[in-house]
């Protein structure tokens, strides 16, 4: 027996990235503008990075709160009653190591081995490998794709309920088509859970990432009652440039806080406290630099989706949410193919958007948060790409 047949089959059929192999062959490239991750080009600002840096040369290097720091989770409570204009204890935030690591934790509370758990395709991959690596299984609905814009057929949504199902994971503003749900979406959504006893894992890691005219997209807190299935997950990656932190935090009824603890206590055991100080500065002094961030966004966006629109060989129209322009290219019938040959003749990395799932094959997707100057180059780069297929 070989090492890789003696392992366990849920580990081993976890997917390669298709994103992570675009990556590795573009790596390094000279002149390359790296369009493939959802990240922006800016590092941490040094006002979050300061409270790092203090925090370790006052010795805060010690086991911490499972839960997270009493002053990170009083911030949280602070920033949803800023920006979600709700009022939660702070009984009801748990810090984690990454919104991947929130995302794995809300999935492993609410399914067990055999329940099904639905998700909106296309979707982040990881979102998919999270529920299938819990062990209960994934199970896709694709969204209705028409006019060049992405919605959701919620008679579609209930067909795909079975006994097994368990929660529906909701993403929006979604990574990668940049779907937004409206708020009559999230009541429909919310009146079906009821109805039908599930949980939703709600990701909301782009809410304040919105173009539809309003400081931040429609979210399940504007309408959801004391005793309502949700659990959400969040992220200080994008808002605050601090992908490589991995530093996220769930928000959840008050009773799971023994759980969510005892599956911190058994997958990190915490997140670093000098961390969570930085976390701490970047919730109480960082809302300027995240409007920042969202007029970067939005600038980009706007170049990027008007060139490529121009071209009349794109379907696809500005997204009203998160950070990412998903593309339909006349022509272009292989997306992995066609983001391996982009790279290769015109210098500009994307995603495939076969790396997505179901209804994400003949897409690619360009991450916009960067400088203006680059998304200008990349975008008139594409457009000739485009002009000559």
């Amino acid at each position: 027996m070989s090492i890789i047949s003696s392992l366990s089959p849920r580990a081993v059929s976890a997917p390669e990235s298709g994103i992570v192999e675009i990556i590795n062959h573009a790596r390094g490239r000279e002149g390359l503008i790296p369009l493939w991750a959802g990240e922006g080009d800016l590092p941490s600002p040094d006002f979050i990075n300061r409270a790092v840096t203090e925090a370790l040369a006052a010795g805060e290097t010690f086991y911490t709160y499972q839960r997270g720091i009493p002053e990170l989770r009083q911030a949280l409570s602070d920033y949803y009653a800023r920006h979600f204009s709700v009022a939660l204890p702070v009984e009801h935030f748990y810090v984690t190591g990454s919104g991947m690591h929130a995302i794995m934790l809300a999935v492993q509370a609410v399914t067990s081995p055999g329940d099904e758990m639905i998700y909106l395709s296309p979707t982040w991959p990881n979102i998919i490998s999270a529920i299938d690596i819990s062990g209960a299984r994934s199970v896709g609905l694709p969204l209705d794709f028409v006019g060049g814009r992405w919605s959701l057929d919620l008679a579609k949504l209930e067909a795909k309920i079975t006994p097994k199902t368990k929660g529906l994971f909701i993403n929006t503003p979604a990574n990668p088509t940049g779907w937004t749900a409206t708020l009559d979406d999230l009541k429909n959504i919310l009146a079906l859970a009821r109805r039908r006893g599930l949980w939703i894992v709600a990701d909301e890691i782009y809410a304040r990432y919105y173009y539809g005219g309003a400081a931040r997209a429609p979210s399940f807190l504007d309408i959801m009652e004391e005793g309502d299935r949700i659990i959400f997950a969040n992220s200080f990656s994008k808002n605050w440039s601090m992908t490589g932190w991995r530093v996220g935090w769930l928000v959840a009824p008050p009773e799971m806080g023994q759980v969510i603890e005892n599956l911190v206590q058994y997958s990190n055991s915490g997140v670093a406290q000098f961390l969570q100080r930085g976390a701490v500065v970047a919730l109480n002094e960082g809302d300027d630099f995240v409007q920042a961030n969202i007029d970067r966004a939005t600038k980009a966006r706007d170049i990027l989706c008007d060139a490529l629109i121009a071209t009349n060989r794109v379907e696809t129209l500005k997204p009203d949410g998160a950070l990412y322009a998903f593309v339909k290219v006349d022509g272009i019938t292989d997306s992995r193919k066609a983001a391996l040959d982009i790279v290769d003749k015109i210098g500009v990395a994307l995603a495939p958007g076969s790396a997505f799932g179901k209804g994400g094959e003949l897409f690619l997707r360009a991450c916009f948060l960067r400088d203006a100057g680059q998304i200008e180059e990349a975008a008139a780069r594409l457009s000739d790409y485009i002009h000559r297929l």
